[in-house]
């Protein structure tokens, strides 16, 4: 009877604690009242439209924690390596390009705890041992309308074939490579993507090259929004967001969507920081519905949280990629093999920025 009743004692108390542990377990977009009041945090991203819509994502968590968010960019790889080596960490959550968390997982970034994180409303495959995405987004070719009038480029290998299609181009110069430019201009060699090998880098580099001096290799986003609203470059490699915003504004430029790069910013957690749950939290809140349809809504990119609903224009909506249409005319980099080749494809890719 004593065993009967130790037992009846445990198994009472194991159910009112479920509950306890029930409300422990994180909620996307959710953060308790006041708890992060007197706590500073520095968020790190690429500034101009985005970086705004993210913060605008940001502030019912900041309202709510009582967080004091600095904000801090452009994301470097090397200033965050020096803040690393030295051991004094500044930057709390980083937003980064695709690769790099693939590349230093465990090194610059930390390998994220998922017990802390709400990650059942990402889509699938989409979470990284060392990141969750920041949102879905496109790099579109866009092409000048008076330039190329009933004879428009209708995908990479065109942007590459300045014969048929003569005129000045504009790339993203803004970081680290971007393997599926890469791809494709391997591909305008006549080459299989599917079938590349590290010698086959320097061939894709090449056809960069030879695309002529009058190149233009634009620094950040607002440089290529400019260079579309001032209709400086025939062709412009661009982000959907930018993209978007300069044909809000009057930019005579139409997307060419057959083989736009599927690409998503990575939300990243560095080593060293201070206060890593602080950290968790403000992750935490950027992948709730309400935080990603906000951040839609602000900047055109894509939710990452399948329950969000942002309310947009038609303007906007055409240039979400989530739609089935999209999905069907993407292409997705080859992730391992740039992971793989990432040093190479970089000192190959900073040769070609510096003109060598």
């Amino acid at each position: 009877m004593k065993k009967f009743a130790r037992a009846l004692a445990l198994t009472m108390t194991c159910a009112l604690a479920l509950p306890v542990f029930a409300q422990d377990k994180p909620v996307a977009g959710e953060v308790k009242e006041g708890s992060l009041k007197g706590k500073t945090l520095t968020f790190v991203s690429y500034g101009g439209i985005y970086q705004d819509g993210q913060v605008a994502a940001l502030k019912e968590f900041v309202d709510k924690s009582g967080v004091t968010l600095l904000n801090d960019g452009p994301t470097e790889i090397a200033k965050l390596k020096a803040q690393v080596d030295a051991g004094n960490v500044t930057w709390d959550v980083v937003d980064t390009a695709d690769l790099p968390p693939y590349v230093h997982c465990g090194t610059l970034f930390q390998k994220l705890d998922l017990s802390k994180l709400d990650v059942s409303k990402i889509p699938p495959g989409q979470v990284g041992e060392c990141s969750v995405p920041a949102m879905n987004y496109g790099v579109v070719l866009m092409y000048k309308n008076e330039t190329y009038k009933d004879n428009p480029p209708k995908n990479w290998v065109d942007f590459f074939d300045t014969e048929k299609f003569p005129g000045s181009r504009a790339i993203d110069g803004s970081g680290d490579p971007t393997g599926g430019l890469i791809e494709q201009a391997f591909k305008a060699t006549g080459g299989d993507p599917k079938a590349m090998t590290p010698d086959d880098i320097e061939k894709g580099i090449q056809k960069l090259r030879d695309l002529g001096p009058d190149t233009i290799y634009w620094k950040t986003g607002a440089e290529s929004q400019q260079l579309a609203e001032s209709g400086e470059a025939d062709m412009i490699m661009m982000w959907t967001g930018r993209a978007m915003t300069a044909v809000k504004n009057g930019a005579a430029y139409t997307p060419v969507w057959q083989d736009w790069l599927v690409v998503m910013d990575q939300m990243t957690i560095p080593v060293g920081v201070k206060d890593t749950d602080a950290a968790y939290a403000l992750l935490n809140a950027y992948l709730g519905a309400n935080a990603q349809a906000v951040l839609t809504e602000k900047t055109s990119y894509t939710p990452i949280n399948t329950d969000a609903k942002p309310k947009v224009d038609d303007a906007t909506a055409a240039f979400l990629t989530s739609t089935p249409e999209r999905n069907a005319q993407g292409y997705q980099q080859n992730i391992p093999f740039w992971v793989k080749n990432f040093d190479l494809a970089a000192e190959k890719w900073n040769a070609l920025l510096s003109g060598n």
